[in-house]
């Protein structure tokens, strides 16, 4: 560490995560950064969310250096008592939710008592200039899809193509095509309008009015993206996963009865038997025609699999309880959470059929686990054509035809699993998420790039405290 972290009056950080685990957990593998490099933490949340921040961080529940705030009630479509977007019982009423934590800033500046910030909602800024506290902006995607996604609307590239899986060269970046089914409404829209793109415009503006915009990523993945033009510059400070947990945390989990996942997981390495993992995170949503085709797909390829199922309704049940009936001990469904970076460690893990959420691309590369992607929704997409065709770190999904976001049939999923686990395409992944795993592992470690960043930004945050009035 360098000097500066030794003085007496190091920069006290407020970590406020946006509601969801996309964005919270990363955010808590930061928070264990900072805590190992004797920084005072704040962490301001909602009273439904604390129990889970508390465990993550190995926390007593009642720590004061967790602070509640109310979340608001009454709003219109999302029932009392949810505070999380993975508790939504649609993502379409994501928009809305993000907007209702605006009532939430009256609470929030009542509680502060930080020095700097790191933070997601847009009016948090508000704010942090109220009281003088620099804000740093956590940038939840990985910068290729928001270098890919500036020069999309700044240069107006779907106001052309007829059909939405027209390719489409991306300015400034020539060797990358996308189509406009890559994203989601309405950004997809020759003339974008609407309540979530207001949104994504005023976190924008934010960020780029922010001291700093910290991302979950290192410099020697995507080197080239982001920063030419990005304002502030981007900090890249993971993969976050990395990041080693705090003593009490660790203590947990010896202390916790292994859970049935992890004993199917060894019973697999002892017989020799190579397992891919199946998760689409908590926010997708999966009609039961399409479950039916997964369920087949993964029952006709012969290989052993762990999927993880997060939606607990009667039609769903149906399906995976019949699966289970059919494969025996070679499949194993689960219905709780599951500790995600556990599975990808476990020796017997030797693939990942994935959505291609952030976290979990960087939770593959760092685990050195090849991925089949199938993205559903937000930047997936993007992210998936960075796993297979940037960094060719996995293999792409089969739609029925031809898509992105086409139908996924039994057979095509089957094929692409056996092509991932046992194909000469498989071998080909494997060896590249080998080599960019010890890559990301190097950012980390210490005299690392993501290593070194860190310290510089604690740095210059001691400095700037120092030589002002900011309030601690």
């Amino acid at each position: 560490m360098a000097s500066s972290h030794h003085h007496h009056h190091p920069p006290h950080i407020l970590i406020f995560p946006f509601m969801a685990k996309g964005h919270t957990i990363p955010l808590l593998h930061l928070a264990h950064l900072l805590f190992h490099r004797r920084i005072k933490l704040t962490i301001i949340t909602t009273t439904g969310n604390r129990p889970f921040i508390a465990n993550f961080l190995g926390w007593n529940s009642d720590d004061p250096n967790i602070i509640d705030l109310p979340f608001p009630s009454q709003i219109d479509g999302i029932p009392q008592g949810i505070e999380s977007t993975d508790k939504l019982p649609s993502i379409s009423l994501f928009t809305q939710f993000a907007i209702a934590t605006k009532f939430m800033q009256p609470h929030f500046e009542q509680a502060h008592s930080a020095s700097s910030q790191m933070s997601q909602p847009s009016w948090t800024l508000e704010s942090a200039n109220k009281f003088g506290i620099p804000r740093l902006s956590f940038h939840g995607m990985n910068n290729y899809s928001g270098a890919v996604g500036h020069q999309v609307f700044v240069n107006g590239l779907f106001s052309g193509p007829e059909s939405d899986d027209d390719l489409i060269t991306v300015t400034g970046f020539p060797w990358i095509k996308i189509t406009r089914n890559d994203y989601d409404e309405p950004f997809n829209q020759r003339v974008p309008t609407g309540p979530h793109l207001d949104l994504v415009i005023k976190s924008t503006i934010a960020a780029a009015n922010s001291y700093g915009l910290i991302s979950n990523t290192f410099y020697e993945l995507v080197v080239d993206y982001l920063n030419r033009e990005s304002k502030p510059k981007v900090l890249c400070v993971g993969p976050l996963c990395l990041a080693e947990p705090q003593p009490p945390m660790v203590e947990a989990r010896v202390h916790q009865p292994q859970p049935k996942w992890m004993e199917w997981l060894d019973q697999n390495l002892a017989q020799e038997r190579s397992v891919v993992y199946v998760a689409f995170g908590s926010q997708a949503e999966i009609s039961r025609q399409q479950l039916e085709e997964i369920s087949k797909g993964l029952e006709e390829s012969q290989v052993s699999f762990l999927w993880v199922v997060r939606k607990n309704d009667d039609e769903t049940n149906v399906v995976v309880k019949e699966l289970e009936e059919r494969v025996g001990e070679r499949g194993m469904i689960v219905r709780e959470w599951v500790d995600q970076i556990e599975i990808l460690k476990h020796e017997s893990v030797k693939g990942f059929v994935s959505h291609c959420g952030w976290n979990s691309v960087l939770e593959s590369i760092c685990w050195k686990v090849p991925i089949l992607a199938w993205p559903m929704m937000a930047e997936q997409h993007l992210n998936a054509r960075m796993v297979v065709e940037e960094i060719k770190i996995g293999l792409r999904v089969e739609t029925c035809d031809g898509s992105v976001r086409g139908f996924v049939k039994a057979d095509g999923l089957k094929k692409m699993v056996k092509e991932l686990m046992e194909g000469e395409k498989g071998k080909e992944v494997r060896m590249k998420v080998e080599e960019i795993g010890e890559g990301a592992k190097k950012a980390m470690a210490e005299g690392g790039s993501s290593w070194r960043t860190l310290n510089e930004l604690i740095d210059n945050l001691q400095s700037l405290r120092n030589g002002s009035d900011l309030k601690s």
